[in-house]
């Protein structure tokens, strides 16, 4: 006689899941405020808005994931930072239009789900959430037996934010002579992992759990450190002057991500010695003896996002930003159009 199928026995186990929900609920719970309308397990999420202080409210909205760095994760078996990564390049990407978090929803898929572990990656969300001023208004975890593996998921999230139409920033204004304001990064952030695996895991086969002395830490933890939110820091720009273009330097370096905000017909001189650089980006170009315009293509080395501002703002930029700990330099200006957009020296 055939055994009787169950969703379990196909792989699915449902109250495992419903356990994961009750294990995240007090991380979620954190990040509600009053336009939160709804609470857990409903179809939809409901999220009031407060525009009467705006003439023409925009919603500006950004996706996206974590990508090859979850493998760190896994590696490492530590799961309650990953979340905050995902958040944040989501968040990073909408602050660069000017506009305010409201909310985040979250996508998690597995293998198997293992409750506890689920509630790990929720509170790293939650805590990014937190960072961004972000409600975590739902989410979504999908058990899918047979296309993850058991002990691996991936993650991706949504971001929505509000900006007054006059008030977006969209760099249009920004001309010769306007200086660039970079922001210190937390180190790698997410990107540049498939570059950064090749090296470590397979040509050197590198024990991520081993201290490195120009590091001042273990491999893992300088590689998993969690990416930036910039959250407060653009409110405090935005607060101590006109701040014409914001860049996230994310996948793509310097080279694709500040022609994204710089009219045509100018370019961007960069001065590569005007900001100190976390020690991983120097042990990556020696380690894999990978060549400079390759990391700057690959890598934020050490500046998570740009402000380009009037050069008659810059002074007082630099002061906003380094009196709530925002670690600004001033690392560049705009000039008439060079042979290349992006001039690095």
């Amino acid at each position: 006689m055939k055994e009787k199928l169950t969703y379990k026995a196909a792989g699915v186990d449902t109250k495992e899941g419903a356990k994961a929900v009750d294990l995240m609920k007090e991380h979620v719970k954190k990040t509600f405020n009053a336009n939160v309308l709804t609470g857990l397990g409903g179809f939809g999420s409901l999220f009031k808005l407060d525009v009467k202080e705006m003439t023409e409210p925009v919603l500006v909205s950004g996706t996206d994931g974590v990508g090859t760095k979850l493998k760190l994760a896994f590696m490492m078996d530590k799961h309650d930072t990953i979340g905050i990564d995902c958040v944040a390049m989501c968040v990073n990407d909408v602050l660069c239009q000017g506009a305010k978090p409201l909310f985040f929803l979250d996508y998690i898929a597995t293998g198997k789900i293992s409750a506890e572990k689920i509630a790990d990656i929720v509170k790293g969300i939650a805590d990014g959430c937190a960072q961004s001023g972000s409600a975590l208004i739902g989410g979504e975890t999908a058990e899918m037996p047979g296309f993850y593996q058991e002990s691996e998921y991936d993650m991706a999230g949504f971001s929505v934010g509000i900006a007054d139409k006059k008030d977006i920033i969209t760099g249009q204004n920004i001309k010769a002579g306007d200086k660039v304001i970079g922001i210190k990064s937390s180190g790698l952030h997410s990107n540049g992992y498939s570059l950064v695996r090749k090296l470590f895991l397979e040509n050197m086969e590198a024990d991520i759990n081993e201290y490195i002395d120009e590091l001042g830490e273990t491999l893992g933890e300088a590689l998993l450190r969690p990416t930036k939110i910039y959250y407060d820091v653009v409110t405090a720009a935005l607060a101590a002057c006109k701040v014409k273009g914001i860049v996230h330097i994310t996948g793509g370096g310097f080279y694709e991500n500040i022609p994204r905000v710089i009219p045509e017909g100018l370019s961007v001189l960069i001065d590569k010695n005007s900001w100190g650089k976390a020690p991983i980006f120097n042990y990556i170009a020696k380690c894999g003896a990978i060549e400079e315009r390759e990391m700057f293509s690959t890598f934020n080395m050490g500046v998570g996002m740009m402000m380009i501002v009037d050069a008659s703002d810059a002074d007082v930029l630099l002061k906003a930003l380094n009196a709530i700990g925002g670690n600004a330099n001033l690392i560049g200006e705009v000039t008439e159009a060079l042979e290349e957009r992006i001039v690095i020296r």
